[in-house]
């Protein structure tokens, strides 16, 4: 236990260092100026933010995986889709319901939408899709078609709602599918998948067809929140909630902490209850295994009540002091630093950690962990960079989102189906808590000074679902260097055997 707990703590360091001292570089320049007490609390925060990581991914290692894959496996066993589809919905909408993420985006639009409206109706997308994905994995249907399919309908909603003069709100809607896929959805969610596909795939399908449901559920929150906005109806204006870091500490302190005690263990009361009546409904594990899962869920709670902290008390108010400081000074710092940021926040995102190392589990290495990260680094970096750029220019997030998933899924048809269910289960993975709760500040802050506060709706939000869609297209970029690699060699392997030298041929026929 302690072992791991160490291993768990060196790879929360490595996550949480580059990112605490590439902000704290950036407090160097001349545009900005952070007091002594800020550089303290933020540096303070990024010393609990690693036992936060770390007491989590532990967690989700002893209990949150293997909590989804015996519910997959056991209810997959029963056969029966009137038992397995329903009690699959539910979970969608609880496990959504209890997301920390989408608690920290309604927070911060509760000015302009009811909160419990919001987090309801996306959840109640969530569980229509994760019906959908389920049915994707046991009739074995094609990812890339029920994407294609999806993407079309979510553009179309998007179009009307554009045409209503609702432009406003469809940043958030597009976030709003980021935000779902988050450090508790993610390892129950693609456990799930694992499981189900083990008991009803064979073969190479096995491994196919357990990703694809986080991409799936991330596009059910969009489709919900789009069809919200078709019947809302009024003028939308935007408050700035106050992100003063004297705010978030002292008094207030202790309303912070008791706040995420009570968002954490919400969050995951709901899937432990669920779980325990599929216990004694279906699954019957035996003792000794509800004792880890038990132990693992603590080490859950304790890891995310620390990193809620943390990213609440030190990330979110020096975040959006970065922005806005970069924004009143230099347009050009703020779109680098921005791509700094982006790469380098990726690595203390707690979800992508469980993604990486199941990806490279189920691949048997052939996909590691070090390539995912990569591709994760470099696609999340430049979402954020180009988000700066919208900030300072001022356009639609439409003129991102339509091009970059019309070529994401036009490189689906390229490359193999299991580099395709990742790339998409990895674009709602990479958009975690701390991209709610740094990243969206940061570029909140960037609006405010550069495009006023009325228009933070616009062109502040959709960093979220930026980051979402960038990884799909580098992860595939990564696959479809990987099929042409594999042709190139092969083509000259062949080429040599055709163009090798009669001579050299050896003829072993003995003469008669």
């Amino acid at each position: 236990m302690w072992k791991s707990l160490f291993e768990k703590l060196k790879e929360a360091m490595m996550s949480v260092l580059p990112v605490t001292f590439a902000v704290l570089l950036i407090a160097l320049l001349p545009w900005v100026s952070f007091s002594w007490f800020e550089t303290g609390v933020f540096a303070l925060s990024a010393v609990f933010l690693v036992i936060g990581i770390a007491l989590f991914n532990l967690g989700a290692d002893m209990a949150m995986s293997p909590m989804g894959e015996h519910v997959g496996s056991g209810l997959a066993k029963t056969g029966k889709m009137s038992i397995l589809l329903p009690v699959c919905f539910v979970l969608g909408l609880l496990i959504t319901v209890a997301e920390p993420d989408l608690t920290v985006l309604s927070g911060q639009v509760s000015a302009i939408m009811d909160r419990n409206l919001l987090i309801f109706t996306v959840g109640a997308g969530v569980g229509l899709f994760l019906v959908l994905g389920i049915v994707k994995i046991i009739r074995k249907k094609s990812l890339t078609m029920m994407l294609m399919f999806f993407y079309m309908l979510m553009f179309s909603f998007a179009a009307l709602v554009f045409e209503r003069g609702e432009g406003a709100l469809l940043p958030m809607a597009f976030d709003s599918g980021g935000v779902t896929t988050g450090p508790i959805t993610v390892p129950f969610i693609m456990a799930l998948g694992v499981g189900i596909a083990a008991v009803t795939s064979r073969g190479s399908d096995s491994g196919e067809n357990s990703f694809g449901l986080i991409s799936l559920c991330s596009i059910g929150p969009i489709l919900a929140v789009l069809a919200l906005a078709l019947f809302s109806s009024g003028t939308l204006t935007y408050t700035t909630p106050d992100y003063s870091i004297e705010t978030h500490t002292g008094d207030y302190l202790p309303g912070i902490i008791l706040h995420s005690l009570r968002d954490v263990a919400f969050s995951l009361v709901l899937i432990v209850v669920f779980f325990v009546i599929l216990q004694f409904a279906v699954l019957k594990l035996p003792v000794r295994r509800l004792l880890r899962i038990g132990i693992g869920i603590a080490y859950t709670f304790v890891g995310l009540v620390i990193f809620m902290i943390s990213v609440s008390v030190g990330f979110m108010p020096v975040g959006y002091k970065l922005g806005t400081q970069l924004g009143e000074n230099n347009k050009y710092v703020l779109i680098a630093a921005g791509l700094l940021i982006g790469m380098l926040t990726v690595l203390a995102e707690p979800a992508v950690h469980v993604l990486n190392h199941q990806v490279e589990s189920i691949t048997g290495g052939s996909i590691s962990s070090r390539s995912m990260m990569i591709a994760l680094c470099v696609g999340v970096g430049v979402s954020i960079a180009l988000s700066m750029l919208r900030v300072v220019l001022g356009f639609s997030i439409l003129f991102y989102l339509i091009p970059g998933y019309l070529l994401s899924l036009g490189l689906s048809f390229f490359v193999p189906g299991i580099y395709t269910a990742i790339a998409f289960d990895s674009g709602g993975v990479a958009s975690g808590p701390l991209t709610s709760s740094f990243i969206l500040p940061l570029t909140v802050g960037a609006c405010s000074v550069l495009q006023g506060e009325n228009n933070v709706l616009n062109f502040a939000f959709g960093v979220v679902a930026m980051v979402a869609m960038t990884p799909l297209i580098t992860i595939q970029v990564l696959g479809f260097k990987s099929v042409a690699g594999r042709f190139i060699r092969t083509r000259a392997a062949m080429k040599r055997i055709i163009s090798a030298d009669d001579e050299q041929i050896i003829d072993f026929r003995q003469e008669v």
